[in-house]
């Protein structure tokens, strides 16, 4: 199927008081406990004052704004949206911090997600893809931009309240990151398919034959659920599994399930691992990011497995199946369910931050001008992501290599590291991204000394924190 275009959006009025507030609480997630010192643009009179150059770019509804400068901040190049470069960047004064580049603006812009909103391009998925986004075109999609734009506003905070500013800490132990490992289970018993139709494709009349004799005798490499389980807890660690409610193709032809919910196995499955600790969540099948009733009635059926009502007080969450997200429908689905949090979040065709931001965050309402409910935990890398014929083709061995400095990232300011990897990819079978490479993500990850959360733990260490679900 080729990509599609939508219709252009209507515009939306997104104030500058609504957008300085959307900025500001996020900046309070990341350095929690942050003084409450004036922040904004001059109109306001700030004692942190930044530049005002938006030029009326919020009023319409153009997806891209004008090109960035790059300034170097702490030995990084990042670019700077809404800039005038001629200008030092942070200029300090007695009891007064004056930034040259319109942060406020730039950070909303990234943050919001409004060039999803607002570009009419989609691919074949319906997704808004890698390669119209500002991520793509200017070489930046590994480097958490909003996060250096924080850290502007940090030091100019510091310098006007004369307090130290620490990011957010992680878990018991206070770790300086975290680590989000996660498996959506879409597929159980479709190991045995590929190697069949290989030897069928070839004439090999004998071992497809066996190939199907060992389908219909033995267990399936990819029913390993409590291998994966036992794989995560070598590093001390507890992970979440999303389950697909839905085994029928979609209506665009894209597979979902090839196992039923209400099997009486996958039922003991799903309790077995819920019973010992770890997370269950939905993976909301293909047409679920635009229907509020049929993921109603998806999330009834995974939380009944758990003996939860579906009004229950404990935290659950979603990932919608091939990352579907529709930013003008999917917020307002979520919000109707309602979830605490979501993770589709991520570019399926390279790693990296979708929304240049490292941290979990609350997504934009355009409709409503303020924070959605639900908190999201973004999607930075993906398994199918490294190897896959569509997308990076990445060698065994480059892999951790081309993680590494994203990594760095997440660790210098606090944030999340978050690892989708499907359960068929723990299959000793596969040695381009399979349990190798996994372990290999995972030791780094520990050596590194992250925290390994869970959705639902971080989730609860935002609401712990005092933070609370109001825009």
């Amino acid at each position: 199927m080729p990509p599609v275009s939508l219709p252009a959006p209507l515009p939306v009025s997104v104030s500058a008081e609504a957008r300085l507030a959307y900025v500001l609480r996020h900046f309070r997630l990341a350095y929690p406990g942050a003084p409450l010192v004036a922040i904004g643009h001059a109109g306001i009179q700030p004692q942190v004052e930044a530049a005002e150059l938006d030029a009326g770019f919020f009023d319409a509804a153009a997806p891209y704004p004008a090109p960035p400068h790059w300034r170097e901040w702490r030995g990084r190049q990042v670019p700077f949206f809404f800039d005038q470069p001629d200008a030092p960047l942070l200029v300090l004064r007695e009891g007064k911090a004056y930034i040259s580049a319109d942060i406020i603006s730039a950070a909303f812009y990234l943050l919001s997600g409004w060039q999803e909103y607002f570009s009419t391009e989609r691919d074949q998925h319906g997704r808004f893809p890698y390669a119209a986004s500002v991520q793509k075109q200017y070489g930046f999609v590994t480097l958490p931009v909003v996060n250096y734009y924080f850290d502007v506003l940090r030091a100019a905070v510091e310098h006007v309240s004369g307090q130290p500013l620490k990011p957010r800490r992680w878990g018991p132990q206070l770790a300086s990151f975290a680590a989000f490992i996660s498996h959506d289970v879409d597929n159980l018993y479709s190991a045995w398919k590929a190697p069949a139709k290989t030897a069928l494709r070839n004439g090999n009349l004998w071992d497809f034959g066996r190939k199907l004799w060992q389908h219909f005798t033995t267990s399936d490499a990819w029913d390993n659920l409590e291998q994966v389980q036992a794989a995560v807890s070598l590093y001390e660690a507890k992970s979440t599994f999303f389950f697909l409610p839905n085994n029928k193709v979609g209506i665009t032809g894209t597979p979902n399930a090839d196992y039923s919910l209400r099997q009486k196995v996958i039922e003991q499955q799903i309790r077995a691992l819920y019973a010992t600790g770890s997370e269950v969540a939905i993976h909301g099948s293909t047409s679920t990011s635009g229907d509020s009733v049929n993921l109603v009635l998806e999330t009834s059926a995974v939380r009944e497995i758990l003996n939860q009502p579906f009004d229950s007080q404990l935290p659950f969450g979603n990932r919608f199946h091939y990352l579907k997200w529709e930013p003008m429908v999917t917020p307002f689905v979520l919000e109707c369910i309602p979830f605490d949090y979501d993770t589709t979040l991520g570019f399926p065709e390279h790693f990296g931050f979708r929304h240049s931001y490292c941290q979990p965050y609350y997504p934009f309402s355009f409709h409503e001008s303020r924070s959605c409910t639900f908190l999201e935990i973004p999607l930075n890398v993906m398994d199918a992501t490294l190897h896959h014929p569509n997308y990076l083709q990445l060698a065994p061995a480059e892999i951790l290599p081309a993680l590494r400095p994203m990594f760095a990232e997440i660790k210098r300011f606090g944030g999340v590291a978050s690892v989708l990897w499907h359960n068929q990819n723990f299959d000793p079978a596969n040695k381009q991204n399979g349990p190798r490479q996994f372990h290999e993500i995972m030791a780094h990850l520990q050596a590194e000394g992250a925290a390994f959360r869970t959705g639902r733990d971080i989730w609860q260490e935002f609401t712990d924190a005092g933070e609370t679900l109001n825009p």
